[in-house]
C-alpha cells in the first residue's frame, strides 16, 4: 500500500507539473504593443528603406497593432545595433535587421566580436535580396566600360586605384579585395559609415569607385553621374538589365546575392517569432512595399526562420576560407 500511495503521489505531482507547463505555454504572448527595429547603418540607404517599409506594415498584424519604429544605430559595420539587440528584452518588442555579413562574415573577422551570431540571436525571417554593384564616378575616364577596362586603368593609375565600401569587413569590401587579389593589382580599400557617404564621394570625384548594394547606385547611374560596371547576382539585375554580371565578364567567384534578415534576442518565445515572421512575409506581399523596393534595387525575399538559419550557416562556411585568404582581421 505504501508503494502504491507513493506511485499515485508521484503521478499526480508529475501531472500537476505538466499541467502547469502547458498553461505557461498557452499563456505565452503572441503579440506585442510596439516593436522597435534596430538598423545598424545610416538612414537613406537601400537597407534602411527595406527596414522602414516592412516595419510600418506590422500595424494591424497578429504580431502588433502598431507600425514598427526604426531605431538607426549606425557604426562598426552594423555591430552597434546587434550589440543592443543582444541585451534587449526577449519579449518580441525589439528586433534588428541586418545584412548576412554581420552574422556570417564577422565571426571570421573580429577577434573580439561582442556577440555570438548563432547563439545570441534567434532568426525571424529574411526580407529582401540584394545584388551588389561595382560603380565608377567622374575620376574614371568614360572609356572605361567594363571590369577589365577598369583593371587596365587601375594598373596604369595605381595612385587613384581606391574603392569604397559601406564598412570594413562588409561583403562589398571583400568583393573588391578579391577582385584586386585575384587579378594582381593593388586595390586600396576606403571604408565608409554606410553606402550614402561613399556614393557622395564617388559622384564628387573624391574616390574612383565603390562596391555596395547596387540599388544605392541606380539613381545616379540613370542620371549619368556614375556608371555601374558590374553586378554580383547569378543573373542580371532586373533594375539595370543593361549591366553585365561579374560572372558574365569572367569573374564567377564574385557572384554574391546577399539578404537582409530580421533577428530577435535569443530565447524570444516561438509564438512571437512566428507572429513576427508572418508579419514580415505579409509585408513583402504588399504592392506598396514592392514598389518601394524597386526604387532602390531590392528584391522581396521572404521565408521561414529555419531557411534563414541554414542560409546564414552556409554563408559562414563559404566565406571563412575566402576571408582567411584575403587576410583581413580586426582586433576590436
Amino acid at each position: 500500500m505504501t508503494q502504491r500511495r507513493a506511485f499515485i503521489q508521484t503521478t499526480l505531482a508529475g501531472a500537476l507539473v505538466a499541467s502547469t507547463g502547458l498553461r505557461q505555454a498557452w499563456a505565452q504572448p503572441s503579440s506585442v504593443d510596439q516593436v522597435k527595429v534596430l538598423y545598424g547603418f545610416p538612414p537613406g540607404s537601400a537597407g534602411d528603406i527595406c527596414a522602414r517599409r516592412v516595419a510600418e506594415k506590422f500595424a494591424g498584424s497578429s504580431y502588433t497593432r502598431n507600425p514598427g519604429v526604426i531605431d538607426s544605430r549606425p557604426g562598426a559595420g552594423g555591430q552597434i545595433a546587434l550589440n543592443l539587440l543582444k541585451s534587449a528584452p526577449a519579449d518580441g518588442s525589439v528586433l534588428a535587421m541586418t545584412p548576412f555579413s554581420a552574422i556570417s562574415l564577422y565571426p571570421h573577422i573580429f577577434r573580439n566580436l561582442q556577440y555570438k551570431p548563432f547563439e545570441d540571436f534567434t532568426t525571424v525571417g529574411t526580407s529582401s535580396m540584394i545584388h551588389h554593384g561595382f560603380a565608377v564616378g567622374p575620376m574614371v575616364p568614360e572609356s572605361v566600360k567594363n571590369v577589365r577596362d577598369f583593371m587596365a586603368w587601375a594598373k596604369a593609375n595605381p595612385d587613384k586605384a581606391s574603392y569604397g565600401s559601406p564598412a570594413a569587413g562588409s561583403t562589398p569590401h571583400f568583393i573588391g579585395a578579391l577582385l584586386g587579389l585575384n587579378n594582381n593589382f593593388d586595390f586600396k580599400h576606403v571604408p565608409y559609415r554606410g553606402s550614402v557617404p561613399g556614393v557622395t564621394d564617388v559622384v564628387g570625384g573624391q574616390i574612383a569607385c565603390m562596391f555596395t548594394p547596387h540599388g544605392d547606385f541606380i539613381a545616379n547611374h540613370k542620371a549619368g553621374k556614375m556608371r555601374i560596371l558590374a553586378t554580383s547576382g547569378r543573373t542580371r539585375s532586373p533594375f539595370v538589365p543593361d549591366v553585365a554580371t561579374f560572372a558574365e565578364q569572367g569573374f564567377p567567384e564574385l557572384t554574391v546575392e546577399e539578404w537582409f534578415g530580421f533577428y530577435a534576442p535569443a530565447k524570444t518565445p516561438p509564438a512571437l517569432v512566428q507572429a513576427a515572421n508572418a508579419a514580415i512575409n505579409a509585408a513583402l506581399r504588399d504592392k506598396g512595399v514592392q514598389d518601394a523596393f524597386t526604387v532602390v534595387g531590392l528584391i522581396p525575399f521572404g521565408g521561414t526562420p529555419a531557411e534563414q538559419q541554414r542560409s546564414a550557416q552556409l554563408e559562414f562556411e563559404r566565406w571563412g576560407p575566402l576571408i582567411k585568404r584575403i587576410g583581413f582581421t580586426v582586433d576590436s
